[in-house]
């Protein structure tokens, strides 16, 4: 409560000011200074001008920015590139007197260099450009509350400057993804946010209506089947860089609202798609970040730092299927076992493992896998061959008709990205969406709807296409070794206050 009270304290103090600026400023909220430099720009172009070169170069600048501190000679303002020094002159230090952190101003003079070394202008023409009304956090203690640096996400971009590299990065990879794609020929489209009948992918739905036409819409859960569309109609590279939406919970990994890559690619394979993924990532690595190496920090549930793992994007990235991979992490378990429908379901029951009765051995894999191995596959594995129960619009393995050419990529114990050769005889297709609308009547609310359009477009024919999902929050984590997927979020959802 005190601390309450103090800061509604310094509110009232910052409205008294402006208050009284209204009487006297014309315009309080002046918007027409622009300002001829950035910060870094200053530091960069005069990172070996000494005090004496500038001295006599008397090059007059204008900067604008936020005030952060506050040093009675000096004052530091902080713009969208950085931070620059700000000499306080005789004539300025009545208009500094006033100002609080937090407000925003534009300064005009000369650029000069401190007898430390610090780039600096002199200030001989001033102008407050917004006047700040809440203080900003301790400058000790920054803003360390996670909650409310999520809530307040504009106040942590204030005060955070490696929150705002870590935003930069996110923009900077999304940015890569699409030269890489566009310079592979792929079309950028854009499909339907809200669909008539939820697909591509298992995931409950959110679900809306439309008035005008009197019918229950749902948010889009993937663009997959959308895309798949316009491969049928001859768009052979296509791409969407997507915003999805999923009613699941909230967690380190999952948010309702989220950013996924999905790419189609005609006369390829699975395997196509692996060797293009490591390069794709290999690529964000060496452009975005400048290193193959790539560390992160590994922390416990409590957030403790348990120590470091690097990942080398310069090397090809391992590969299991999903059954070497539960056998390698579980020597106790027999191939028997885990192709018996009965051994199988022992087995997960001996796991902890609720088991549904209407589970086939495909799924009783999955949930073994899931419960075993995937938090365990540190470094980069492609896992591949996933039952066709559990990969309802994957093609079929040629050479096991029970499994699917797919794979999903793996890093640091997080799925990063789904793929594979794509399912195109649609009499296959049916019996596919059929088997998922069992599995939602058995009370799946995850299974697929049946899309009868879907269907019919496949009948005219697609060609052999091979389609990934990537993840790009989770991408994004992995790239700016953030524990949460709340951090790479401008804003994630949060419950109510």
């Amino acid at each position: 409560m005190t601390e309450e009270r103090d800061e509604n304290k310094l509110i009232a103090e910052r409205r008294a000011k402006l208050n009284n600026l209204r009487s006297v400023a014309n315009p309080l909220f002046p918007n027409d200074f622009k300002p001829k430099a950035l910060a870094s720009q200053l530091e960069r172009s005069y990172s070996v001008a000494t005090k004496q070169d500038l001295e006599a170069l008397q090059y007059k600048t204008s900067v604008a920015g936020r005030v952060m501190r506050n040093r009675g000679s000096f004052i530091v303002i902080q713009d969208r590139s950085g931070t620059i020094q700000l000499y306080v002159t005789k004539h300025s230090r009545a208009f500094v007197k006033n100002l609080d952190l937090g407000d925003i101003i534009g300064v005009e003079g000369y650029l000069r260099r401190s007898s430390r070394g610090d780039l600096y202008v002199e200030i001989e023409t001033f102008t407050l450009l917004t006047k700040s009304l809440r203080p900003l956090p301790d400058k000790f203690h920054g803003l360390a509350d996670r909650e409310m640096r999520y809530r307040q996400r504009y106040l942590d971009l204030i005060v955070n400057s490696d929150v705002r590299s870590s935003f930069r990065t996110r923009s900077k990879i999304i940015s890569h993804i699409r030269h890489v794609l566009n310079n592979e020929n792929f079309l950028e489209v854009e499909t339907p946010m809200l669909h008539p009948v939820p697909g591509g992918a298992a995931a409950r739905p959110f679900i809306t209506h439309h008035n005008a036409m009197a019918s229950d819409m749902y948010l889009r859960i993937a663009p997959e089947l959308y895309l798949k569309r316009l491969v049928v109609g001859g768009f052979e590279r296509v791409y969407e860089i997507n915003r999805s939406f999923r009613n699941e919970g909230l967690s380190t990994r999952h948010n309702p609202e989220f950013t996924m890559l999905e790419f189609y690619q005609t006369y390829a394979d699975y395997n196509d798609l692996m060797t293009f993924t490591e390069r794709l990532l290999g690529g964000i690595a060496r452009e975005v970040l400048g290193s193959d190496r790539v560390i992160n920090t590994k922390r416990d549930e409590n957030g403790n730092k348990l120590g470091e793992v690097e990942y080398d994007f310069s090397k090809p990235f391992r590969r299991l299927s999903l059954l070497n991979s539960i056998l390698l992490f579980n020597p106790a378990i027999s191939y028997d076992e885990l192709l018996n429908l009965e051994l199988a379901r022992q087995v997960a029951a001996d796991l902890g493992i609720i088991v549904d009765g209407d589970w086939g051995v495909g799924k009783l894999q999955i949930e073994i896998f899931e419960k075993t191995v995937e938090h365990r596959l540190e470094q980069p594995t492609f896992v591949t061959h996933y039952p066709i129960e559990v990969s309802p619009l994957a093609r079929r393995s040629d050479a096991n008709p029970s499994v699917t050419d797919r794979f999903e990529l793996f890093i640091g114990g997080r799925e990063v990205a789904n793929g594979f050769s794509e399912l195109n005889d649609p009499e296959d297709q049916v019996d596919r969406f059929n088997a998922q609308l069992n599995q939602k009547k058995s009370g799946d609310e995850e299974a697929m709807y049946f899309d009868k359009d879907y269907i019919k477009a496949l009948e005219y024919g697609m060609p052999p296409t091979a389609g990934e999902g990537i993840g790009i929050d989770r991408l994004v984590m992995l790239f700016t070794d953030a524990s949460s997927i709340r951090d790479v979020l401008l804003f994630p959802h949060m419950k109510p206050e």
